[in-house]
């Protein structure tokens, strides 16, 4: 992990994996031996030592006679992938305490204290757990230099994701020899040699993010890695004996996405911290131009001088233009758009809006743009449809910014693309069947739906390893219209070998990369011929079979927890629920195990229900989930953590000022002072979580507070409830839309969803009335402040 602050740890002994799921998390206690070694600031746990840091503001002494105490500490779930700031509720607290985690971390944390109530920390990176264990349970406690006992504790878990590769990302050097797949949580890239199937690691950054590979001018080239948490571009020259050492460029924090034009030396990479689009020339990472674009923006494609972006959250793609970064056409589907296959073929007219675009390619020669993801979405309807999933393949004009039509193929999703211009052929992994699918791009493009109808020439079965545990046992795959036991192998991304011959299938489920031999695939001959594999772990297995599940398409249905939710964050919306049947936004799953009832009005009462409930619904109850899958995807969803706050400082308070995303600046500490006292959101935000959810004794209220109830798109065809929980506001900085009803971001224009703001929380506080905190009554430089403070949690 590429963070200054870190620990280096000695072996570990894993006990046993704990089930409880039933209270929504499966808890892995380990018992950790650890060392560490040249750390400032970190220490293993005494009484005694000396404070390490300075306060920024200095608190000297408590209450005459009464200890310090110990309150809550969050978030209570994190991830060892990076480090984490921490934010400290007490009473009483001073200069000179530290936050002491007990076994498997035995480590303590210095605190930075800002007053009597609240303290701040950064749990390092570089945090080791046993590969086995998928987490760690640790108790938090005060421990002053003084000696005195110090009242309180908490409980926090850590999640070890560095320690399970994800291989989500793949691309091939200029000739053909080498693919570079990356595994972001384990802080990797390998090397994989084609001929011989020999793989090396490459040094990365903290997070690596997206990879690309090109050739400059001169025909030199190159590979370019971005990352989540460190601003830095590396670039390495690829030789006849691999990559040397890296070049680091400056680039944003939170990198997304990347793209480069080789022979221009211009990097493009999207950003999830600041929503925006960057080109940087390649020679010292000078940003050439900066363009906001719609929230978590991750797919790029170049066409001619356009630059294409699809954004996850609004499902719209932009098109920039890559000399300047000026905005063009912004492509969504509408009400009447032409829908081919599928479900959702007959509902075109009520279409309202896009989905998550999840893989771009590009042809200069075909003069398109083909998109990956879960199709139009369809919203009101008099029959009450719901759920519109429908994976395919989108066909976008980029000269005209039309939205050509959309290929759906009903059941999967589809997530990696690769084109072969020359045979005009399209290439399509589908990660929820475990299959890629041979198009006919010239048919795809076709004016006559019909043509466009017989698109599909061929599917690749990718069949798992011998060695991977299945979700079901072998017989209840391949019958009742269900999906095989290829499911299993999670095909993510494509690369085709220079001249067309051979693709390369990423598998994510299984970690290796499968050798299609793709010389007779317009013929439907397309064959496998061997498996390379990547990462020969097979640790964590039951957790592994949670992401199966996560993403798995067993009943060919076309739903899954992945298409409604992102990679465990949000999805946008949809029309669905049955009763009450409306516009929904799609929550994130990102720390959820940590604030149940789910959904609203309630109805499951932790992940275990939860999983049960929507596994079998996903499916359409063939099968309904065995006890064992519940058991797994719990674990799965129960361990997907908040990411680390980029608003906060390295000894994890927040900035002293946060630029916002619409260019105003407040201070975080006069906003907490608003927030807490003034509007008395803590009545219904209580820390560490700020939702009332976050305890048995208070979870479960639904308040009417005066926020808009829904979308107004066809009222009529929707079922109104007054009334929500209040959400956790912790990660809301990476949240759109927001409120249960998606007014805060989302507006509506000709019988279609419109973005309506990119930052939602500054909706959110200046239509707040009495009742939901009355920040009107705040002045604008106020609400700046509380905006400022929001970000930082």
């Amino acid at each position: 992990m590429g963070d200054a602050l870190w620990l280096e740890a000695g072996r570990a002994r894993d006990t046993d994996v704990t089930n409880a799921a039933r209270r929504g998390a499966l808890l892995a206690v380990g018992v950790v031996l650890w060392t560490a070694a040249g750390v400032v600031g970190y220490r293993m746990s005494t009484r005694g030592a000396s404070r390490s840091q300075t306060p920024e503001s200095q608190v000297t002494q408590a209450d005459a006679g009464t200890a310090p105490r110990l309150d809550s500490v969050g978030p209570r779930l994190m991830s060892n992938e990076t480090s984490q700031p921490l934010s400290i509720q007490g009473e009483r607290l001073v200069t000179g305490l530290r936050l002491s985690l007990s076994s498997p971390l035995s480590l303590e944390l210095p605190l930075t204290v800002v007053d009597s109530r609240h303290a701040f920390a950064r749990l390092p990176a570089g945090l080791v757990l046993p590969e086995d264990s998928p987490q760690g349970v640790v108790e938090a406690r005060l421990v002053s230099d003084r000696g005195e006992a110090c009242e309180g504790s908490a409980t926090l878990t850590l999640v070890n994701d560095a320690a399970f590769p994800d291989l989500t990302a793949m691309v091939a050097s200029p000739d053909g020899r080498r693919l570079f797949v990356l595994s972001s949580p384990t802080d990797t890239v390998f090397s994989v040699e084609v001929g011989s199937g020999r793989v090396e690691v490459l040094p990365v950054g903290d997070g690596p993010s997206a990879l690309a590979t090109w050739k400059d001018a001169r025909g030199q080239a190159f590979l370019g890695v971005v990352h989540r948490f460190v601003p830095e571009l590396w670039v390495y020259a690829l030789e006849a004996q691999g990559a040397g050492s890296p070049r680091k460029l400056p680039a944003p924090l939170g990198a997304s996405g990347l793209e480069v034009d080789g022979a221009r030396g211009v990097a493009f990479v999207a950003e999830q911290v600041r929503d925006t689009v960057r080109a940087l020339q390649l020679e010292d990472g000078h940003e050439r131009w900066s363009t906001a674009v719609d929230p978590n923006p991750r797919a790029l494609a170049r066409w001619k001088d356009v630059l294409a972006v699809g954004s996850l959250q609004t499902g719209q793609l932009e098109l920039l233009r890559q000399e300047d970064g000026a905005s063009g056409f912004t492509v969504v589907p509408g009400p009447g758009v032409a829908i081919v296959g599928g479900h959702t073929e007959r509902f075109r007219a009520q279409v309202m809006g896009g989905k998550a675009p999840r893989a771009l390619v590009a042809s200069e020669k075909l003069g398109r743009l083909f998109m990956a993801s879960l199709g139009p979405n369809v919203g009101p309807n008099p029959q009450r449809m719901e759920v519109s999933n429908n994976s395919g393949v989108a066909v976008v004009d980029p000269a005209r910014g039309d939205y050509v039509r959309h290929r759906g193929f009903g059941a999967g999703v589809t997530e990696g693309l690769a084109l072969d211009e020359s045979r005009g052929l399209l290439y399509a992994a589908d990660v929820g069947l475990g299959r890629v699918r041979v198009l006919d791009a010239r048919a795809l493009m076709s004016p006559d739906d019909a043509v466009a109808r017989g698109v599909v020439l061929h599917e690749v079965v990718l069949p798992p390893l011998d060695d991977m545990p299945r979700i079901r046992p072998a017989e209840d795959f391949s019958i009742k219209g269900r999906a095989g036991e290829e499911l299993h192998s999670g095909p993510r991304a494509l690369v085709l070998s220079p001249n067309g011959n051979t693709l390369y299938v990423l598998n994510r489920f299984t970690r290796d990369i499968a050798v299609v031999d793709v010389r007779e695939a317009r013929k439907g001959k397309a064959v496998v011929t061997r498996r390379m594999p990547v990462v020969a772990s097979r640790a964590q297995a039951k957790r592994r079979l949670g992401q199966v599940l996560y993403y798995a398409d067993l009943g060919r249905t076309g739903i899954t927890c992945d298409g409604c939710h992102v990679e465990g964050h949000t999805g946008g919306v949809f029309y669905e629920k049955t009763r009450p049947n409306r516009i929904y936004r799609s929550p994130t799953v990102l720390g959820s195990r940590d604030t149940p009832p789910y959904f609203t009005p309630a109805s499951q009462h932790d992940l275990a229900e939860t999983a049960s409930f929507v596994g079998g619904r996903n499916r359409f109850h063939n099968p309904n989930p065995s006890p064992s899958e519940i058991e797994a995807l719990s674990l799965y969803t129960s361990l997907l953590a908040t990411p680390p706050n980029p608003y906060r400082r390295t000894d994890g308070a927040p900035l002293e000022t946060v630029t916002l995303p619409d260019g105003h600046v407040g201070s975080p500490a006069r906003g907490r002072e608003l927030f807490e006292r003034r509007g008395g959101c803590l009545s219904c935000h209580p820390t560490p979580l700020y939702t009332l959810d976050q305890d048995a004794g208070t979870r479960g209220q639904y308040l009417d507070v005066g926020t808009p109830v829904a979308l107004p798109l066809r009222l009529e065809q929707q079922d109104l409830v007054v009334g929500a929980a209040p959400p956790s506001l912790v990660g809301a900085w990476d949240v759109w839309p927001l409120l249960t009803s998606a007014t805060a971001g989302y507006g509506v224009k000709d019988g279609r969803l419109v973005v309506q703001t990119r930052f939602p929380l500054r909706a959110v506080l200046e239509t707040a009335g009495p009742a939901h905190g009355d920040a009107r009554a705040f002045t604008p430089q106020e609400r700046d402040d509380v905006l400022a403070f929001l970000l930082t949690l």
